[in-house]
């Protein structure tokens, strides 16, 4: 039965600045897969998982912020990429505080590999997890390991 009570639940995916240019932007760091091909796999993973993933992507912090709004209250908890906004957004983190969304950060590379400017996220301290570097692989991963975490607090 508990499978059953999640098929309403929804999950939100949160993608920062530049990643909307995935598959061609930078591909020896990020992969050649698209951002249209990492929310595809992820709604057949939600699918697989009983959860309806919804995405948004924007360049603007404010966008992002105004989306976390918008999802309180509407979906359960969030997959995020703040790209670079993750290492500067002050905003974006309170935003996740003030909303009370549960979130797991992904990256495609291992930010802790690139400059040093990378290696400190602001939103790590809040979030459920950290998958970073494996990829697209790491979406999925994030997915999985938000929604078992939230079916294991209920």
């Amino acid at each position: 039965m508990a499978q059953r009570s999640w098929q309403l639940v929804k999950i939100g995916l949160l993608n920062g600045p530049n990643l909307n240019l995935l598959g061609t932007r930078e591909p020896t760091i990020y992969g050649t897969t698209t951002l249209e091909e990492i929310v595809s796999r992820c709604g057949v993973v939600g699918a697989e998982l009983g959860t309806e993933v919804v995405a948004m992507q924007a360049n603007g912090e404010g966008q992002l912020i105004d989306q976390l709004h918008a999802w309180r209250g509407h979906v359960a908890g969030v997959v995020v990429n703040a790209g670079a906004y993750t290492h500067t957004s002050l905003a974006l983190r309170d935003a996740f505080a003030a909303t009370s969304l549960p979130y797991v950060e992904v990256h495609l590379s291992n930010i802790y590999a690139r400059e040093p400017e990378r290696h400190r996220s602001l939103l790590a301290g809040g979030a459920i997890g950290v998958v970073c570097g494996l990829g697209p692989l790491g979406y999925e991963m994030a997915l999985r390991g938000l929604v078992e975490t939230l079916r294991a607090r209920r």
